[in-house]
Order: structure tokens, then sequence, then C-alpha cells
């Protein structure tokens, strides 16, 4: 078969790419920006930390924005969570960008509430390409009964993000456009490092190795639909989450001979956009044949 291949120029950082229209090749040349371009993310966790440093980078790759967050406290959460204005800044970053946003207050426990904002969102925006299960809690009071605060974290962490994506999975999959999922987990997904039978923290260890499961399970599911489904496990990520009175006293209350819950490179945390970075490429099409991977962006804390 006979092909013609275009002149190609290369400006400087330019990346080419082939495309072929059954008679003919032609390649272009296109730099990193804009490869979300057209494209509809929703983001849970929104309002601050990994959810806002995720809309904004997507914003950066062309993509619009729905974002969730709950907008108030929880009783039983030791630190204060994410708050109305926070999400409106949020929205802020990324329309000064270019891009669109629409934001809802919603607890991802209440099913009713995700499926409404979403759908608002969706009728908005035109769709839903996109899906960054993020939103999540850490460290819950010590005061709360035992069984309460593994429930409580059970039920934000796992529940909150099996709502999210049954929600959005069928509108993708009517949509028929493919797209792709990437669920927040954790290295403690992956490691029982730390272990010492402390409710909370075995409510946040149990819905992370559960998150691996889905991952699995969602990527065979909804593969048929060309949509892929992968989840990232950060070490520890400077926001909120951590940076807190809270954890810093529990910190400082842990033995010195405990165990080492350091990371293998020299850094104590790394930055939201550190993971930002890693979701970026899973969500393009540079990753389009990448589905059912649980990713670590954990400075080599796995390999310790």
């Amino acid at each position: 078969m006979a092909a013609t291949l275009a002149t190609l120029r290369r400006p400087a950082g330019g990346r080419a790419r082939i495309e072929w229209d059954g008679t003919s090749v032609t390649r272009k040349v296109g730099g990193m920006g804009g490869r979300l371009e057209g494209k509809v993310t929703l983001i849970t966790g929104a309002a601050r930390g990994q959810g806002r440093s995720h809309a904004v980078r997507l914003a950066r790759e062309g993509a619009d924005v729905i974002g969730l967050d709950i907008g108030r406290d929880i009783d039983t959460v030791a630190y204060p969570l994410a708050t109305g204005a926070e999400l409106a800044e949020t929205a802020s970053e990324v329309e000064a960008l270019g891009r669109r946003m629409v934001t809802a207050e919603a607890d991802v426990r209440d099913l009713d509430a995700v499926r409404a904002a979403v759908t608002d969102g969706v009728n908005t925006l035109g769709g839903v390409d996109i899906v960054l299960a993020n939103a999540g809690i850490g460290m819950i009071d010590p005061e709360v009964p035992a069984p309460t605060a593994f429930r409580d974290v059970l039920d934000i962490n796992l529940v909150g993000v099996w709502n999210t994506v049954h929600v959005a999975a069928p509108i993708m999959i009517e949509q028929g456009r493919g797209g792709s999922i990437v669920l927040t987990g954790s290295v403690m997904a992956l490691s029982g490092r730390g272990g010492a039978g402390n409710a909370g923290a075995d409510g946040y260890t149990a819905a992370k190795h559960a998150l691996v499961g889905l991952t699995r399970s969602w990527a065979n599911w909804l593969a048929p639909h060309n949509i892929r489904v992968n989840s990232v496990h950060p070490t520890g990520v400077n926001t909120p989450m951590i940076d807190n009175d809270a954890i810093q006293q529990f910190l400082a209350s842990l033995p010195k001979d405990g165990p080492d819950m350091g990371n293998l490179l020299d850094v104590p945390v790394i930055e939201a956009e550190d993971v930002s970075n890693a979701i970026a490429w899973l969500v393009s099409d540079e990753a389009r044949y990448v589905t059912g991977v649980a990713l670590p962006v954990d400075a080599g804390f796995l390999v310790k």
C-alpha cells in the first residue's frame, strides 16, 4: 500500500505523532500541553491538597472539571476538613487557566448526593471522561470508640469510592467514548508496615487494600468499553491530611525505636504535584494500554 510521509518539523521540546487517514501517513508535532483537550474530569476531594493539585494539573492539560468536596467537618475526624471557600478557590485556579469547573458540596458517603452533583456537572460540561476518586480521610479522633472509628474510615475511603465510580461509570459507558478512572490509594494499600491494631488505622489500611482489588475487578468490568482503571499509591504527601496538629502530636508520641516509616529516597514527604504528574500520565493517551495497575508514587517506601 502506497503512503506519503509529510514533512516533519519538530520545534524545541515538541513531540511527533503519526496520523493515518486510510491512504496516507502524516506526522504532526505537539507539545505536552493540551493532551486532555476536550475532556471532562470528575474529582472528589477537590477543595485542597491532592484534589486541588489534580484539578489544576489536568486543567493545564486542557480538561474541564467537576469538583466535589464535603465542605464541612466530620465529628469523628481529628483534624479540620475542607471548606466551601477552599473548593471555590480551586475553581478560581482552574478558571484562571481558561477551563471550566462545576463544583458541589457533597459527602461521598451519600450516593444520592454524589449522583445529583455528577449529573449537574455532566449536564453543564457535556459528559465525563476521567474520574479521580480521591476523597478520603486520615486520622480519627483517639476518643472515638473503636468500632465507630473503623467504620467511619471504611465508609469514606472505600464506600465513597464505590459510590463515585458506580455513579460515573454508567455515564461513561453510555457515552461510548472510553475513558480513564484512577483511585487514590496509599502505600498502606501495599504494605502492613507500622500496623498496631489501632481501629482508625486498621480501617485506613483495609480500605486502601480493598481499592487494589477494585482496581483489578473494575479494569475487567470496564475494558470492553475502553475505560481503563488504575490506582496510585503515594507515600506521605504534604497536604492538610498529614500537616495538622493531630498528626504532629501523634508522630511526636511514637517511640523512637518504633517501626521505620521513612522513605528510601531522602525526602520525608512528597508534594501533591508529584502524584498529579503520575495521574496526568495515567489518564492520557500515553498510557492508553495501561489498566489494572497499582502504581506507587512512594520515594522508594515499598522497597525499603
